[in-house]
């Protein structure tokens, strides 16, 4: 931002700065963008010092700003002229297509005693300079040309070497041989492969206990309530895996599941829907039911539930091989 501002004592931000000068300020930055909006189309239109006007006067109106707003917009202005002498710094041109290489060597070896002007040389030998001015092995003064740099540096010379030292050797890296890894072929070990006979599956299958429940249902042939069928009061998991298993049941309508007079839910085997009921109207709902142990708890005491009406399952076990897990 403009530094203008920053030499008031005053305070910087003040909330209940009078409108009216609000107003002026905004008008005064607006204007001045304004002005350098119109002369970013055509650089070469602007010139140096209307930059440095610009920004003078930036730096007046900054005494009046209190706000935010203002110094935005006093943030903006300052960005846009930077931009702008910034073009105008790669528009310049250094001059670099007017040196002549040619003349200034030239000027510089007469400089340097290489040659001299036809003024300094006598008529009688001055065939022999100009025979003799394009002379290779002819030596140059370098230092006064040297005297000529020291003028305007105040570093000391030092003693340094054009290609680096003479006893400087390149060090050669030595090849490194890394040692190959041997693998002992005794100690390697090859997986265990199994086959399709190998790998023997628990009774416990889903599709299996699916059709337990449904025989279950099916020899009861009346409604019972949902809790005291699926609970299994000596296994909380195997009450969770009993609602899994009849809720494919209901999933494919062989098991209906009502609510009764008293609240309590009710399930019952029926007659699988065909595709004539679901076109008249019948439609599947779905429901989220949530079983917990504290309910698995409460739902065996509220029905003083003593044995499962699902038979209880052996524990789930896999044969891999020649190995056993559950």
């Amino acid at each position: 931002m403009s530094q203008a501002g920053s030499s008031k004592g005053g305070l910087i931000y003040d909330p209940d700065q009078d409108a009216d000068e609000k107003r002026a300020v905004r008008k005064d930055y607006r204007s001045l963008t304004r002005n350098m909006e119109q002369h970013q189309a055509n650089i070469n239109d602007l010139s140096i010092s209307d930059i440095a006007d610009g920004i003078g006067k930036a730096d007046k109106y900054f005494a009046r700003v209190k706000g935010p707003q203002e110094a935005t917009l006093d943030s903006a202005f300052l960005l846009m002229a930077s931009n702008l002498g910034a073009q105008k710094a790669r528009a310049m041109k250094s001059g670099a297509g007017a040196f002549d290489v040619d003349e200034f060597v030239s000027k510089l070896v007469t400089f340097m005693g290489g040659r001299k002007f036809g003024n300094q040389i006598p008529e009688e030998v001055q065939s022999d300079a100009e025979d003799d001015e394009d002379d290779p092995d002819m030596v140059l003064d370098w230092t006064i040309i040297g005297r000529k740099a020291l003028a305007n540096t105040h570093r000391a010379p030092a003693i340094g070497f054009m290609l680096g030292p003479l006893s400087l050797e390149a060090k050669k890296r030595a090849p490194v041989q890394r040692a190959k890894l041997e693998k002992n072929k005794a100690e390697e070990r090859k997986p265990q492969e199994l086959k399709e006979e190998d790998i023997a599956r628990s009774e416990n299958e889903t599709t299996k206990n699916v059709a337990v429940l449904e025989n279950l249902l099916t020899e009861i042939g009346e409604a019972v309530d949902l809790f005291k069928f699926i609970i299994n009061p000596n296994d909380f998991a195997q009450s969770v895996e009993n609602i899994f298993h009849l809720s494919f049941l209901i999933r494919d309508g062989k098991v209906a599941l009502e609510t009764s007079l008293d609240g309590e839910p009710m399930i019952y085997s029926c007659g699988q829907p065909s595709d004539e009921d679901y076109d008249n109207g019948l439609r599947k709902r779905q429901i989220v039911l949530e079983f917990d142990q504290a309910t698995w708890k409460r739902a065996i005491e509220v029905f003083d539930i003593t044995e499962p009406m699902v038979p209880q399952r052996p524990p789930a076990k896999t044969r891999l091989g020649n190995k056993w897990y559950g």
